[in-house]
């Protein structure tokens, strides 16, 4: 299994996913659809499916012109996003092959958008395992709640997320790291991991590089949004529980400007 990142837009991240044994690959929210299809191009892969995260334009946007490059292409998204250009819609549980060693297990993931999937991507037993977030859960951070509520993005992050294999390499759909980890410290000012990860992220970005991917590990020890079962953080935050925890970092980094 190779994964490929492709900055598209501003700051946004589309993925490929390719399966090295049979030359396959799958695309994550290719919003520049020309982008992703050089890019398989240049790796010699031939494009199967597209994985859409949620129907935001930034994400979905590009499904209907892939379609036209791509004709038969197959467009994964969620049951209950209304992801234009879907052909297939998935569940929580659903699970997907790419080529002959690459699995992919469907998750529902909401709080940013009521269908959100994330994607649990494995391969062989030595390699480490990935998951693509879309916006649900950033490098340090998370999605705003548009159509979601503070519990189910807890459940999201938390439960479902936070229960993955520590080692798991954490692929989402923006460079918002720096100003995450900025953001983050106003939560946790003693944290050591994340002043450490801050100064790492600067540099990279300072050299055009990306942040991404992280590991769940070094999301539990430094994205407060999945800290909020501690009870060091919701003393932090003046609240009693981690999903009023979590709503207030959130109302606070809404309000943030760093």
């Amino acid at each position: 299994m190779k994964i490929l990142h492709v900055p598209c837009l501003q700051d946004n991240y589309a993925y490929l996913i390719i399966d090295e044994v049979s030359k396959e690959a799958a695309v994550v929210d290719p919003v520049e659809p020309d982008k992703l299809i050089q890019a398989a191009s240049q790796n010699g892969v031939h494009l199967s499916f597209v994985l859409t995260t949620h129907h935001h334009w930034d994400h979905a946007g590009g499904n209907q012109k892939i379609k036209q490059l791509v004709p038969g292409i197959k467009v994964y998204g969620g049951s209950i996003d209304d992801v234009k250009g879907c052909t297939n819609k998935v569940d929580n549980g659903d699970k997907l092959s790419l080529g002959s060693d690459v699995n992919i297990l469907c998750l529902h993931t909401p709080g940013h958008t009521k269908g959100h999937i994330s994607y649990y991507v494995s391969g062989k037993e030595n390699e480490d395992p990935a998951v693509f977030t879309g916006d649900t859960l950033f490098i340090a951070g998370c999605g705003k709640l548009f159509e979601g509520s503070a519990e189910q993005m807890h459940g999201s992050l938390c439960v479902t997320l936070g229960s993955l294999p520590k080692p798991t390499q954490v692929y989402c759909g923006h460079e918002y790291t720096v100003k995450n980890l900025q953001f983050a410290q106003t939560v946790e000012p003693t944290n050591e991991k994340i002043s450490q990860k801050l100064a790492w992220a600067q540099q990279q970005r300072q050299a055009g590089l990306p942040t991404i991917p992280s590991t769940i590990e070094e999301e539990l020890e430094t994205n407060p949004f999945m800290r909020v079962d501690l009870p060091q953080i919701q003393e932090a935050v003046g609240c009693e529980s981690p999903i009023d925890a979590l709503r207030e970092i959130r109302q606070r980094k809404d309000n943030w400007r760093g």
